[in-house]
């Protein structure tokens, strides 16, 4: 079975999915957003900017969640980034924009010259100093 297949098999199963949440969302009208949608977002491990293959089916039935068309040749991009990542966990990685997501990778490497993604571990500036004379501010009873 060649990644091609995998794909059209993964897209085929998540479409017989999808179908049974539509079911339940007609006689059940809010189930798809209160419950299905985020325990799908859970399963899936959204946070991490490469999937694991056990992330992709759930994946790809959130996907097919939105309104968003959800191509073969796209699961397939996945798959093989998946396959790539040889089972690591996108976490265990030390660099700073292991956690974004593909599409902000994929968009940051189309720009020429672009600084690697080193924002995110940025430090925060200091929270401001307090106010001199803050008493104003002391609601508690002074007796």
């Amino acid at each position: 079975m060649n990644n091609t297949q995998l794909a059209e098999l993964l897209m085929g199963i998540a479409k017989a999915q999808a179908a049974v949440i539509d079911a339940v969302e007609r006689a059940n009208p809010g189930f798809k957003n209160n419950h299905a949608v985020p325990i799908l977002t859970t399963a899936a491990n959204v946070r991490a900017a490469v999937p694991r293959i056990q992330d992709m089916p759930a994946r790809i039935l959130l996907r097919m969640q939105g309104r968003a068309a959800f191509d073969v040749a796209q699961i397939q991009q996945d798959l093989e980034a998946a396959f790539a990542s040889d089972g690591v966990s996108p976490g265990a990685s030390a660099e700073p924009g292991a956690n974004l997501s593909p599409a902000a990778i994929r968009a940051a490497a189309r720009v020429p010259g672009a600084a690697p993604v080193a924002a995110a571990s940025a430090p925060l500036p200091a929270a401001p100093a307090p106010a001199p004379g803050g008493d104003e501010m002391d609601f508690t009873a002074k007796s």
